[in-house]
């Protein structure tokens, strides 16, 4: 196993090119229209058995040639939003150019309903493990990428997950949902008491209980079977703070689970308006690592 790093980003911008990923792969363009799919049919589960009639969707970005990855890209938002451009379908486009199938996921919103987007998330990762053989992928190489709120979503995702139930009607629910690798840039992780307040409160309401609090505290859920996970975070966001990566990343580390954490000297929330060279270092490393875990590599001819 290769041995998880912690790194400065000074250390390694000498070796990023202003792209950001110039020695990744040969550069590639997507299939020009992508496909929107609803996960529930107008018919969405709530928690606790109930159910509504509302619905979340995965718009699919396919590049003309893959090399059989794909990532389930969860835009932040705080829970009460969806920044689904720079950290959704321009995610997708960067993963594209690089033979990766994007899956952009627009979840509900949860409005205090805890579980909704945490169902959504597990619904698109088994959906896209269902339909891999028709999309040219691994199954077994289908990761999640999420930004501040939408880093707590796939953190989430990572450390609550199960491998199908084989006796259901619905063969999207008989896959697992489980991440083969997360990716997690400037997210939430914890609710202790330097979270991000409106991500808690979107998400778990105006009072939340100590036991909601530490179960969506996801440094406090890894377990060895939680999937190798990469992290970045500037040190100076002064929205979601450094601390809640690195509080996750050392729960990885004692739990003997593959990971890695880039720390960006600056950047803020946002890394810079998505531009500019901590933008840029973690694009490239992130790809980096997931080469080195042979999860991304050169796209087939």
């Amino acid at each position: 196993m290769l041995r998880p790093l912690h790194v400065v980003v000074g250390m390694i911008l000498s070796l990023a090119t202003p792209s950001g990923f110039a020695q990744e792969t040969k550069v590639l363009k997507p299939i020009a229209d992508p496909i929107k799919i609803s996960l529930w049919d107008s018919d969405a589960p709530i928690g606790n058995g109930k159910r509504e009639s509302s619905d979340a969707w995965i718009t699919v970005h396919r590049p003309t040639e893959t090399n059989g990855s794909a990532v389930v890209i969860c835009p932040g938002g705080g829970y009460g939003g969806l920044v689904t451009g720079a950290e959704g379908h321009g995610i997708a486009a960067w993963l594209n150019r690089h033979g990766i199938t994007g899956i952009v996921l627009e979840y509900r919103l949860p409005k205090g309903r805890s579980m909704v987007p945490l169902l959504d998330a597990q619904r698109a990762l088994r959906m896209v493990r269902n339909r891999s053989a028709e999309w040219s992928l691994d199954p077994k190489r289908i990761g999640i990428i999420g930004f501040s709120a939408g880093g707590h979503l796939a953190s989430t995702a990572g450390t609550r997950f199960d491998l199908g139930n084989p006796k259901a009607n619905d063969p999207v629910e008989r896959v697992s949902c489980r991440p083969d690798f997360l990716v997690l840039i400037y997210p939430v992780i914890s609710f202790n008491e330097k979270t991000h307040r409106g991500s808690m409160k979107n998400l778990l309401g105006d009072s939340p209980s100590t036991e909601q609090m530490d179960w969506f505290s996801n440094e406090k859920q890894v377990t060895p079977e939680t999937p190798p996970t990469f992290l970045a975070h500037a040190l100076n966001d002064r929205v979601v703070s450094s601390d809640h990566s690195k509080a996750f990343f050392e729960a990885l580390q004692a739990k003997g689970v593959e990971s890695r954490y880039l720390e960006l000297p600056t950047g803020d929330h946002g890394l810079n308006g998505y531009q500019g060279p901590m933008w840029d270092a973690w694009q490239k490393e992130s790809l980096d690592w997931l080469a080195a875990l042979k999860v991304s590599s050169r796209p087939a001819n």
